[in-house]
């Protein structure tokens, strides 16, 4: 273990509110295992049952997922303002199937209209959020869609998940020193695949890189915990990964091992 403080790292449950799947492996992954927080996808059918279990739940770290597209194909979500803003949707009444596609038909303005919905649903749902973050990185690809999500982040003054330092200088973007400009706060860095080998999961790359984490620092990665069972397997493009996912989070013990032998702390995003 590294000299000087600990390093931190909040480990994040992405897809809250997807599926019945993802809402009890969440859940497990909270109470019994190695997450910190998690961020609900509000236009998804099982977002509200997902709000009603953090408000049962005060001291859990809920944020929001912000949601833009779709790429479930036999599992469909509309965005909150389908009927007012069509331009939301693709042709099957729901949101595009890809970034790319909402990127080319929704315009920045419709975004950030959607999003204050997502997160106005949430507010009158109950809960109450920790940070933002976003379904398939749909905010980061474009300056305007980024801007948008620096607006919400700053109008509900919320910390925000942003792309790695290493992968932003390779995308010669500054998204990181607009976001300190604006008083927004985020983790110092986004541990997740860009950084694997080829063929390493996600289990491994911790294992092999929680040692290096920068004494002080504060890190994320994210996880898309699920039980497993017909619902994950019907619905879900990787339903092996969501619930090997789960099995990680709260019965590895090594993983479990790796953090205390690394004096990596666990933290939540109210920890910023």
């Amino acid at each position: 273990m590294a000299s000087g403080p600990a390093p931190r790292l909040i480990l994040n449950c992405d897809d809250f509110g997807s599926c019945l799947a993802a809402n009890d492996g969440i859940e497990q992954a909270l109470t019994e295992g190695l997450a910190t927080s998690a961020s609900v996808m509000v236009p998804c059918a099982w977002a509200y049952d997902a709000c009603q279990r953090a408000r049962e739940h005060p001291e859990w770290s809920i944020g929001l997922h912000l949601t833009l597209s779709c790429e479930w194909q036999r599992l469909r979500w509309r965005p909150v303002l389908a009927r007012a803003i069509p331009s939301l949707c693709g042709p099957d009444g729901f949101c595009w199937s890809t970034p790319a596609e909402m990127r080319e038909h929704v315009q920045p303005e419709e975004a950030l209209a959607e999003c204050q919905a997502q997160i106005e649903q949430f507010l009158a749902w109950g809960a109450r959020p920790t940070h933002l973050d976003c379904h398939m990185g749909v905010m980061y690809g474009e300056p305007e869609f980024f801007e948008v999500y620096l607006e919400l982040a700053t109008r509900y003054d919320l910390p925000v998940r942003l792309i790695g330092e290493r992968e932003l200088a390779a995308r010669g973007s500054r998204a990181r020193d607009l976001a300190k400009r604006r008083g927004i706060r985020s983790p110092d860095d986004l541990l997740n695949a860009p950084r694997r080998a080829a063929g390493e999961d996600l289990r491994a790359y911790l294992l092999r890189t929680l040692g290096d984490l920068p004494p002080g620092s504060t890190s994320e990665v994210f996880f898309h915990p699920a039980t497993a069972g017909p619902e994950l397997d019907a619905c879900a493009r990787d339903p092996q990964v969501r619930a090997r996912d789960l099995l990680w989070l709260t019965g590895d013990a090594e993983l479990r091992a790796a953090f205390e032998r690394h004096g990596v702390k666990r933290i939540n995003w109210r920890d910023l």
